[in-house]
């Protein structure tokens, strides 16, 4: 096994979720009755570059190309986040009107929408056929393939160069990054910058974010590892700002090396990280032990309220949330369901934990006592829009960092 970014062969395993299946892969009730598949979900630390990664890489056919169920426009919070993004992004860069916009991954076009309404022409790539669909009945140019130099010569044969390229989400989940990047030269344009998007790993370690670890997330993003990565590569880092979306992400501005003024911001990330000890083998493990005693709070506080005959349910059903699930053995002994808003996930099963999925009006009409909030992110804009199960004596329970009862 070698390095993702660097290819160093200096790698120190510091956490060990179990075996999980694809967290994504929400079951029909005829696929309960077959077999399913589950990898490990364990992560190690390059001691050359800092990089954190999965050990375990599952084929991108089978995370993306079997009937994927997310959509990013499911959340208004998350709507109003790649607005705000597309908006940094045109004013940072000084994009001219009528300028090409790609979005890797695009899903189902939230962020390119928000890229056309600041005037840019828009195209996007992502590899799930019915997420594309729904995309491209939106409006939304969208190709269905995985990105690569094919892809990216397609769009610029249609399309000219692109002055910017995005992925929110997304170049964390690749596993050949230097075929990603000699992909995007081929599409961008000379002064074009590359903008991506995803979870810090500070944030992750600093607030016991261990659920946004899943199959999908081969990557682990931090700044330190990045700038040599991209180095190597003929570019450069030159600005990174943060935000609060999915528990704190970073978002990453490369291009040409020396064509851009690095800001001070990208100097300050990289102390942070230093002084927080993102490359410490000690604050891994302490990091590693900090979750298993998670684990052992939430299925005590569980436990303990169903002894006491109280009625769980979840509320949402993230990816993240199968992390959660099936690493600390939540099942429905314990929740009698999960609620939620996407209509690509009702009536399904959750993969591994195998709870059905319903719709969130039944959380009112079961009234159970306790839900169990799975998409944690986005928990100010779920409680206020389930505000009615409060008003009925309804409690949250918001698992991390730690496990906590809001009433």
């Amino acid at each position: 096994m070698k390095c993702r970014m660097c290819k160093g062969s200096g790698l120190d395993r510091f956490l060990d979720l179990g075996f999980t299946p694809p967290a994504d892969q929400f079951l029909t009730a005829a696929q309960l009755r077959q077999s399913e598949t589950a990898y490990p979900l364990d992560v190690y630390l390059c001691r050359d570059c800092g990089l954190a990664q999965l050990g375990t890489v599952v084929p991108p056919e089978i995370l993306y190309q079997n009937d994927y169920p997310y959509e990013s426009s499911t959340t208004k919070t998350g709507r109003e986040h790649w607005a705000a993004l597309a908006r940094q992004v045109v004013g940072t860069l000084d994009l001219k009107p009528g300028s090409l916009a790609v979005d890797v991954g695009s899903n189902v076009g939230v962020l390119l929408s928000a890229f056309r309404d600041e005037g840019m022409r828009v195209c996007g790539v992502d590899p799930a056929p019915n997420i594309v669909a729904i995309a491209n009945g939106r409006g939304i140019e969208t190709i269905c393939d995985f990105f690569s130099d094919q892809s990216a010569a397609a769009i610029v044969k249609a399309h000219g160069p692109a002055s910017v390229v995005t992925g929110t989400n997304v170049f964390a989940h690749v596993d050949d990054l230097d075929a990603f990047v000699r992909s995007l030269q081929v599409l961008l344009a000379d002064d074009g910058v590359f903008v991506f998007e995803a979870p810090h790993f500070a944030e992750l370690v600093k607030q016991l974010e261990y659920d946004t670890i899943y199959h999908e997330h081969l990557s682990y993003l931090a700044v330190r590892p990045l700038i040599p990565f991209f180095k190597k590569h003929g570019m450069e880092v030159f600005d990174v700002t943060c935000s609060e979306i999915h528990g704190g992400s970073i978002c990453v501005f490369a291009g040409k090396a020396q064509a851009r003024p690095v800001h001070e911001r990208v100097g300050r990330a990289l102390a942070e990280e230093e002084a927080l000890g993102l490359g410490s083998t000690a604050v891994l493990q302490r990091f590693a032990a900090d979750v298993a005693a998670q684990r052992m709070e939430l299925m005590w506080l569980l436990h303990s309220l169903k002894r006491e005959g109280k009625k769980i349910v979840g509320v949402s059903a993230p990816a993240k949330g199968m992390t959660l699930l099936n690493y600390c053995r939540i099942g429905p002994e314990l929740l009698d369901f999960v609620t939620e808003k996407s209509t690509l996930k009702i009536g399904r099963y959750t993969p591994g934990t195998h709870i059905p999925v319903v719709p969130d009006a039944m959380l009112l009409q079961a009234k159970p006592d306790y839900a169990l909030l799975l998409a944690w992110n986005f928990a100010e804009e779920i409680m206020k829009n389930l505000d009615g199960f409060r008003a009925q004596g309804g409690k949250f329970i918001i698992p991390v960092p730690r496990p906590r009862i809001v009433g």
